[in-house]
């Protein structure tokens, strides 16, 4: 399944993407796109006939495709091209990090340049959605534990993530710094989740091509891994890296201005599309 929420802000609604890409309503079935639905397996949604549930406006607005994300896990230079691009050492270990979800905005959405930010900078990435809890969890049984994968735009301010002291979070958390969606694909619907090719453009010009063959850590290896640090809960996200092509890693660096238009996409898990604003009061 393509699992979206939909609807204006504080008035989304769950989804489904029918055999021609049409958004159904699941409001009949479900309540949200959420950890409790993830944690059943989807259970509410076994033998229904999608074809059959009602359409959904084709203009209406495509929200973050999973409500009430508990956890925002984000592993830090995990293609070898991009550490080498950010002048940092290639990782023995996964690096980790968190994005606030209060950065969490839809596929869609603006996003906001903070008031005084002068570096900030795209990231396209493969998302992975937890759907059962995973505390110590075996390597071979991680994927077990995934309900499935999304799109994630891992915006970051260099400045405030590389030259503001302490941790990277700072960099990572600003308001709508977090897109994700337009869609939760299960992974039944995933050919083969090593070999997913993933792009990013702004305003029209290629900035990022990789694929997710080339992750140093792949993704039942991070889920194991994290797993082994903080239990990981339905919901919860955890974006696994970006490659090459970031505008810290280009000579001169280059940074998003307002006006900028980002569209970023992987294979078989949709496509986003947001429009940089301005400081908003």
């Amino acid at each position: 399944m393509k699992l979206v929420r939909y609807g204006p802000k504080g008035e989304e609604k769950p989804g489904v993407l029918d055999a021609a890409g049409r958004v159904r309503s699941l409001i009949s079935l479900v309540a949200d796109i959420d950890g409790p639905l993830l944690a059943s397996g989807f259970k509410a949604l076994k033998g229904v006939d999608i074809e059959a549930l009602p359409l959904v406006d084709a203009g209406a607005r495509m929200a973050e495709p999973v409500a009430g994300v508990g956890k925002f896990i984000c592993i830090g230079l995990n293609y070898r091209d991009h550490a080498l691009e950010s002048g940092m050492p290639i990782p023995e270990e996964p690096i980790l990090f968190m994005k606030a979800t209060s950065s969490i905005i839809g596929p869609n959405d603006d996003v906001v340049l903070p008031p005084k930010s002068t570096k900030s900078d795209w990231e396209v990435e493969l998302g992975v959605v937890i759907g059962k809890t995973a505390r110590y969890t075996p390597l071979e049984q991680a994927l077990d534990h995934v309900a499935g994968l999304c799109v994630v735009n891992d915006l970051s301010e260099r400045e405030y993530q590389l030259e503001r002291g302490g941790q990277w979070d700072k960099g990572k958390g600003c308001d709508t710094f977090g897109p994700f969606g337009p869609w939760l694909v299960t992974l039944d619907e995933v050919a083969d989740i090593n070999a997913l090719g993933l792009w990013l453009d702004v305003n029209g010009k290629r900035m990022q091509t990789g694929n997710t063959s080339s992750l140093i850590f792949d993704v039942p290896f991070i889920v194991h891994y994290v797993s082994q640090f903080m239990s990981l809960q339905p919901g919860d996200i955890i974006s696994t890296g970006t490659p090459p092509g970031v505008g810290l890693g280009m000579k001169p660096p280059l940074f998003l201005k307002k006006g900028d238009v980002m569209t970023l996409g992987i294979e078989g898990l949709g496509e986003q599309r947001q429009e940089v604003v301005g400081f908003r009061a």
